[in-house]
């Protein structure tokens, strides 16, 4: 009997020891939450006061061989509910930072589309710039060729004459005549800007040798209007008589004869008409006046 209680007692030593040391444990982390002013500092990611260091230990230290599911699930829930919160709080900051990278992307293009419309606008304004300066160049270069036909336009140059003989006192064209006018009219067919001016000269005096000349160019007149259909108002008649004309030698003499005189008189209407209406070429853009 004595045996068994010299046994019993030891043992029942060493199974109180474990129980008073989780004890004193459990009451040492007591004490420092009630004790101890806690921080509520907002430095923390999750706002919340930081967990708070153990300053004293318990008879088995941290480690407790015989601490109780309790005792560990109490120590550890502090620790799990922070990193609850902080995983909570990184997914709402990653789907912030998502969001916020949307909309800078967004911001981005729609910069970019913005720009490449400025520059398609100012591309087309180049354009419609460069058009409207060469419409300007060919509108100054018709107004110059206009110029250039209106100042010539009353210059009208010789570039054929004919001379008709006829014997005296006729007024009848023989048949060399008819085929002399008929060379010149071929030239002004379809043709503008030109006249044609006919001169009489009749041997004689006064009055019956002006008359006499007058007959003369006339029968022209009517030929090159029936036969060749040369409109009147381009034709001007003139008797002479026996006016004194002058020779290629400069000196005067008087017609002798029945004599008419054609002469076809040119101003270059026509072509610089057609140089008017032709487009303007690099080569006449090159000569215009900077």
């Amino acid at each position: 009997m004595n045996n068994r209680l010299v046994f019993a007692l030891p043992l029942a030593a060493v199974l109180a020891f474990p129980a008073f040391a989780q004890t004193t444990a459990a009451s040492d982390q007591s004490q420092p939450a009630a004790t101890t002013t806690q921080s509520t500092s907002s430095d923390t990611a999750t706002g919340k006061a930081p967990l708070q260091v153990q300053s004293r230990e318990g008879f088995w230290g941290h480690l407790n061989p015989f601490a109780r599911r309790s005792y560990v699930k109490r120590q550890t829930e502090p620790i799990r509910d922070r990193v609850n919160e902080l995983d909570e709080l990184t997914a709402g900051n990653t789907k912030a930072i998502k969001d916020t990278d949307a909309r800078a992307q967004a911001g981005i293009k729609l910069a970019s589309d913005k720009a490449d419309q400025a520059d398609q606008h100012a591309v087309d304004a180049a354009n419609k710039a460069t058009a409207a300066q060469q419409t300007a160049q060919q509108a100054t270069a018709r107004v110059q060729t206009v110029e250039t036909v209106v100042g010539n336009i009353d210059q009208y140059k010789a570039s054929n004459q004919t001379e008709i003989l006829f014997r005296a006192g006729q007024s009848i064209l023989s048949k060399s005549a008819k085929d002399a006018l008929d060379t010149m009219a071929s030239t002004v067919k379809g043709q503008h800007g030109y006249i044609i001016e006919v001169q009489g000269f009749s041997s004689g005096r006064g009055q019956t040798a002006i008359t006499n000349s007058q007959k003369m160019a006339e029968s022209v007149v009517r030929y090159l209007v029936l036969q060749h259909e040369i409109p009147v108002y381009r034709i001007y008649l003139v008797g002479m008589g026996n006016a004194p004309t002058a020779d290629e030698a400069t000196k005067t003499k008087r017609s002798s004869g029945g004599r008419v005189e054609i002469s076809l008189l040119k101003n270059d209407l026509e072509q610089l008409s057609a140089n008017a209406g032709a487009p303007v070429t690099s080569a006449d853009q090159a000569q215009q006046p900077k």
